[in-house]
């Protein structure tokens, strides 16, 4: 009788210490510095762990060090490291000590760690010694990158120190792999950071379809008349972090060209940004247009989710972004978006089928895509149909079964 077929063996479930040095993925994002990077970061996890994989995420507590089950098979250890708040230019002197901490909770774990995954170049500074001091793999993601920051600072806006520049180049040629958001981070890290290609991994995030979609009219409606929007208004949302990386000045400016349209901000200002939301309100009062400008702080992702299914157009003017989860999070919900021509964004936003992209920063230019939109219901409906398509086609199963196998590939590669 011939052999029955043999299947691969099932490989053992992997023990991952994911590491957030300066933001945990238990913040809510769009306050103080959590951002798509804490979804990222808690999605992939949870995905990961509901493949059978342990994971433990390890950040910085400004208190007493406590840990917090998020789900099973995933927990969030914060470390008690420097005390009290501390400003985020000023985190790196902590990494040495953060990284201790780290150190010792990977060793007194009751099972040995398979790989570090560290996420933003602070993580990266603190968790390099530990893999080299444990001979444990390390995989890097970066998010965003110092350099390609610098090149497209707003006005007023802070410039990333030498540090982080170096420390990038460093960990981009030390760690054993690197996990990029995007084909556009990839030429990044390979063109002006010096990466090596062969360890860089192509895993782009995704969207949680069952909660970002299309709702209920009634609940659109209801969402409209809570921010004050007419019937007969146009409803335009930009959500992000208050900074001038982001852009927000864009958006209100634009409006000014947008008769009969209310802009609203979602997101807290980042902790030293105070004064460019303060400039966003002076702006507005300065071309009259304060009367239709909501800024609503930072919302919970069903909240979210509903702003994001109650709007005409979700704009993201950003500097520059890796990627961009709201571009992705807005077309789950079958909005169309108008988004900035860099990075990431070219790859989140499909030009002409899911929404618009805008060269430069000419808010007439900004203004007439989204008019063009507004004016258009069956534009509309075409863009947000094909937004949810494309949102569809990925899910954070994927994001994790890529994951994995980075992860192995590390582990095996050390164990040549």
């Amino acid at each position: 009788m011939p052999q029955e077929p043999v299947g691969e063996p099932a490989e053992a479930p992997l023990r991952v210490a994911m590491v957030s040095m300066h933001t945990s993925p238990a913040d809510r994002p769009g306050k103080g510095d959590a951002g798509g990077m804490n979804v990222l970061v808690l999605e992939s996890a949870l995905a990961l762990a509901g493949r059978g994989n342990r994971v433990d995420i390890f950040t910085r507590s400004p208190g007493a060090a406590h840990a917090q089950s998020l789900a099973p098979g995933v927990t969030v250890y914060a470390l008690e490291t420097g005390g009290g708040i501390v400003r985020k230019h000023e985190l790196p002197n902590l990494a040495d000590a953060f990284g201790d901490q780290l150190q010792r909770a990977a060793l007194a774990a009751e099972h040995p760690y398979d790989v570090l995954h560290a996420h933003y170049w602070l993580s990266g500074l603190a968790a390099l010694p530990v893999s080299l001091a444990l001979g444990v793999p390390i995989v890097q993601t970066f998010h965003t990158l110092g350099q390609e920051k610098n090149r497209r600072l707003g006005d007023g806006d802070r410039p990333e120190p030498e540090r982080r520049i170096l420390t990038e180049r460093f960990l981009a040629n030390e760690v054993d792999a690197i996990a990029a958001v995007s084909r556009a981070e990839i030429d990044m890290l390979c063109d002006d950071v010096g990466a090596a290609a062969e360890r860089v991994w192509l895993v782009p995030p995704a969207v949680d379809t069952t909660v970002f979609q299309p709702g209920p009219v009634a609940s659109r409606h209801e969402v409209r008349t809570r921010l004050g929007v007419r019937p007969e208004d146009g409803l335009v949302v930009c959500v992000g972090r208050v900074q001038p990386l982001k852009g927000q000045d864009l958006a209100v400016r634009m409006l000014q060209h947008l008769p009969g349209t209310v802009l609203v901000i979602a997101g807290d200002v980042t902790p030293g940004a105070e004064r460019y939301l303060e400039s966003l309100h002076d702006i507005a009062r300065e071309i009259g247009v304060e009367g239709r400008v909501r800024h609503i702080g930072t919302l919970d992702r069903p909240a979210l989710a509903q702003l994001f299914d109650a709007a005409d157009v979700v704009v993201v003017p950003s500097r520059t972004e890796s990627f961009g989860l709201v571009p992705l999070e807005a077309a789950a919900s079958g909005t169309p978006v108008v988004a900035a021509r860099v990075g990431g964004l070219v790859e989140s936003v499909i030009d002409g089928e899911t929404g618009v992209l805008i060269d430069g920063r000419d808010p007439m230019d900004w203004a007439d895509a989204v008019s063009t939109i507004l004016e258009d219901d069956d534009l509309q409906v075409e863009f947000g149909l094909a937004g949810r398509r494309a949102a569809s086609r990925r899910d954070w199963q994927d994001v994790a079964h890529e994951l994995e196998a980075v992860y192995r590939s590390t582990v095996r590669a050390r164990q040549v």
